[in-house]
């Protein structure tokens, strides 16, 4: 797709650049004065985070924002493999991959040898992050990604739309309230700041609370937590521009050092014409903060100039830019029970996204971790609400997203080093200067983290199983369900497995097979239905509400290596009657072939197949053998609730 030849305009990228126009400003609705997830923020991770909840009709959630509308124009551009996946499960993906500026290559600007004034090509590479999953690394407005996720909600069962035009003046936690789940000890108190009733004041009770508001986060202060960690002494400038150009790589993704002027990171952007330049600027003295420099869009025009010489760069139009400050910093604590407390102590109150982890933005990591953190949130809140799970199952958000805040900061801190051309502070002025093969390096050392398709969770009662990996090699547990294609038996259609893993809050349970055929009441895969569907302490019969369909919790795939299998002879269990006219689901069966043998291509045990669980988030909970039945009922037992 191609737009903005004739300048950039915002909106939905469906209407012709002609017929373009933003959404009008939402009308003013009072908030309700009670409910059971508050989210304040509407950023990715709030969206994210509201997306999810809108699809629970029993869950009263509701999402206010201090600015006066949607997002028109994002900060935040990149959209990694991992967080492609996740709209997928959100049913968002072929809009994202249609509007979306895939990167397929790398190209690397040093220094010219005969003349140093000059930048000249060292290679151009592959992106090393292409086959990490089944959708490549991609480019749109952060605004775009925005109006998805709104789009879904409004469309949801509750028909979930933001409050926006509030202000946070207050929070409060009443901790005589926490530990009983149907309190609502969450007092938050907003105050209007549109034109035509500012000040006017209204209070929200909730049950729990979640801060997506940013970097200077207003929650996250009311909760008395504080950031750790760098301050920023690194200015860089952005912007996003329609340029006229004889850069050759101007729809490549470009590292370019000059020799004395800097560097600049070149991201081509989505619809074919605008481009994104990260400058490289100067060290901030102490105290010092990016906004003193007094810098113009016209200053960071001149500096890119100067490092892309000979190059012209001639800039037609500048549709946003901003300075900002490098600084890597994460919160003390994503929830709000304090260092030391019992085990048993249910926490009311998150943070999630910038609001708990600040760094640069050059890696294109904010947007694709701050996602993430409540796609983390989203199911674990939902399944306590709804009393399918034990509250300690919150507990978990802040063991397995903080680790990953931290391995952000840690990698955004040799990134910055690494794409600039100067010391970050007087003490390291000895310091060897790199180039753009260390950056080469550290892009292909760390594709699995930057692609998102390499973080993992530890083990502990929601990750485990660790004993049995080698059952499934290529489905390292704790890290997503990293999806591959297997052929539908009902219709011979090839299915990629991970796009079954819907943001619904159901678990999955994946059968696939041993070598036995299973129609043979002696194979693992026989017995295995046998248990799930008629034994007491099958989880699936456990947990499945009465009257409600068979797969309303945990749903069930199998996957055969067989070839010569019908619909009809497979366990009723394998296609349910469902619904209230007792439809049959055809959807659940698979088998191998020889151009999609999901056994070789993740490493599963032909002879002994295997059990594989998924979480409501797509990550992997655990591994089994096929005989492990009662070892799969514990490892329900340990969280859920009949």
């Amino acid at each position: 797709m191609q737009y903005h030849l004739n300048g950039f305009k915002a909106g939905n990228y469906q209407v012709p650049d002609e017929a373009r126009e933003p959404a009008p400003p939402p009308p003013m609705v009072d908030l309700p004065k009670e409910v059971d997830v508050l989210i304040v923020g509407c950023g990715p991770a709030g969206l994210a985070l509201a997306r999810q909840l809108a699809g629970f009709a029993d869950i009263r959630t509701c999402i206010v924002e201090q600015k006066s509308g949607p997002m028109l124009f994002g900060q935040a551009d990149g959209i990694s493999c991992r967080t492609m996946e996740i709209m997928e499960a959100f049913n968002s993906s072929e809009l994202v991959v249609k509007e979306a500026y895939q990167l397929h290559q790398n190209a690397f600007w040093e220094p010219d040898v005969q003349n140093p004034q000059q930048i000249t090509r060292a290679h151009k590479v592959a992106d090393a992050r292409l086959g990490l999953s089944e959708f490549i690394h991609g480019v749109v407005n952060q605004a775009r990604l925005h109006d998805i996720l709104l789009d879904g909600m409004a469309h949801s069962i509750t028909h979930l739309v933001p409050h926006y035009n509030r202000r946070l003046l207050e929070l409060g936690v009443d901790r005589n309230l926490t530990q009983d789940l149907r309190a609502h000890p969450i007092t938050a108190t907003f105050e209007r700041n549109d034109a035509r009733q500012s000040n006017q004041v209204e209070t929200v009770r909730a049950r729990y609370v979640v801060g997506c508001d940013g970097a200077r986060s207003a929650v996250r202060k009311s909760l008395g937590i504080e950031l750790q960690g760098d301050s920023a002494n690194k200015a860089w400038g952005v912007m996003d521009v329609l340029p006229v150009t004889n850069f050759p790589d101007i729809r490549v993704k470009s590292f370019i050092q000059s020799k004395d002027n800097g560097a600049v990171m070149l991201v081509p952007r989505e619809g074919g014409y605008l481009v994104r330049l990260y400058v490289e600027l100067d060290l901030l003295g102490k105290d010092q903060r990016a906004s003193q420099l007094n810098l113009s869009v016209d200053d960071l025009i001149a500096r890119a100039r100067r490092i892309m010489s000979p190059y012209q760069f001639e800039v037609k139009e500048v549709a946003w830019w901003s300075i900002y400050e490098v600084g890597q910093r994460v919160a003390e604590r994503f929830d709000d029970t304090p260092a030391g407390s019992p085990d048993s102590l249910i926490p009311r109150a998150f943070v999630a996204g910038d609001a708990c982890h600040t760094h640069s933005p050059k890696g294109g990591w904010g947007l694709n971790t701050s996602l993430p953190d409540t796609f983390n949130l989203g199911w674990k809140l939902a399944a306590v609400l709804q009393g399918k799970s034990q509250p300690k199952l919150l507990q978990t958000y802040e063991a397995e997203r903080r680790k990953v805040a931290f391995m952000l900061i840690n990698a955004d801190r040799e990134m910055s080093a690494l794409v600039a051309t100067r010391p970050k502070a007087e003490k390291d002025a000895s310091s060897v200067k790199t180039g753009t093969a260390d950056i080469e390096h550290f892009i292909a050392r760390q594709n699995g983290f930057i692609a998102g398709t390499s973080i993992g969770y530890d083990a502990s009662w929601l990750c485990t199983g660790h004993e049995n990996q080698a059952l499934a090699s290529g489905f390292p547990i704790g890290q997503r369900f990293h999806s591959a294609q297997a052929v539908r038996v009902a219709d011979g259609r090839p299915v990629h497995l991970g796009h079954l893993n819907k943001a619904d809050g159901r678990w999955r349970i994946f059968i696939f097979g041993d070598a036995k055929s299973p129609l043979d009441a002696g194979s693992g895969s026989a017995r295995l239905v046998g248990f799930l569907a008629g034994a007491d302490t099958s989880p699936v019969k456990k947990y499945t509400p009465t009257g409600a369909d068979v797969d309303a919790v945990i749903e069930v795939f199998a996957v055969f290596q067989q070839q010569d299998l019908a619909i009809e002879a497979m366990p009723d269990f394998l296609w349910p009657a469902k619904g209230k006219y007792g439809l049959r689901d055809y959807e659940k069966v698979f088998q191998t072939n020889g151009a999609h043998d999901i056994f070789e291509q993740r490493g599963i045990d032909r002879l002994h197949g295997c059990i594989v669980v998924v979480r409501p988030d797509q990550h992997i909970a655990t591994i089994l053998p096929l005989d492990a039945h009662a070892e799969l009922s514990r490892f329900f037992d340990g969280f859920m609730l009949k």
